[in-house]
């Protein structure tokens, strides 16, 4: 007899998430976004903060769904990306000054994108994975700029900029996981859910 999987809580209101972990064949049984106090602490570092925000959002989603019966025994996946210019982290732009100022920054250099898993186990305990992706921006001109505010994209994204968007075309180089600068690392999640017995392969057979 074929053991029942826990039900899946995707501890995130975020369609990029959702899309990136359906592209791998994983349907969360139930969206749970949890609202937490993101500020970074004094000197946090980006890898860090990711971590702990991931755990954080996992833990607020733990506690609601306890409140619920139907979902005793499920799991929670949460994931946060923080995008850092060496040690100096760079906000989820909310105005398009934020945005401005992130896309300036970025303009021309190197900056790390930091995004940390977190899935709560069978005994509610966390299992946790950072991934570091190192991506390199052309220069950007005050047209590019200018242009990319206007489009609207930045909103709400870490460093002010969506790299599976217009933004993409900004990207000189990458070195890492794409999926984990959009918002979740593929080959990572695949092999903590499946660590945690959700047979994501063999669903694939259903749809053979």
């Amino acid at each position: 007899m074929t053991k029942e999987r826990p039900k899946l809580i995707l501890a995130s209101a975020s369609p990029r998430r959702l899309a990136l972990l359906e592209q791998i064949g994983v349907q969360p049984d139930l969206l749970l976004p949890a609202s937490i106090d993101e500020t970074p602490r004094r000197n946090e570092r980006p890898r860090t903060l990711a971590l702990r925000l991931a755990e954080e959002k996992a833990r607020a989603a733990q506690r609601l769904a306890s409140h619920d019966a139907a979902l005793a025994g499920a799991r929670i996946f949460a994931a946060d990306t923080v995008v850092a210019v060496g040690r100096r982290i760079l906000p989820k732009a909310e105005s398009a000054e934020e945005a401005a100022g992130c896309l300036q920054l970025l303009s021309g250099r190197a900056h790390r994108v930091s995004t940390a898993i977190c899935l709560t186990t069978a005994r509610g305990a966390f299992r946790s994975r950072v991934v570091e992706t190192r991506v390199r921006f052309k220069r950007l001109s005050d047209s590019e700029i200018d242009g990319y505010l206007a489009a609207g994209e930045w909103r709400g994204k870490a460093g002010g900029y969506a790299i599976q968007g217009l933004a993409g075309c900004f990207v000189a180089k990458l070195t890492g996981s794409y999926g984990a600068v959009v918002g979740l690392p593929l080959y990572e999640t695949a092999n903590l859910l499946v660590g945690e017995g959700f047979p994501i392969h063999r669903d694939w057979l259903d749809r053979a």
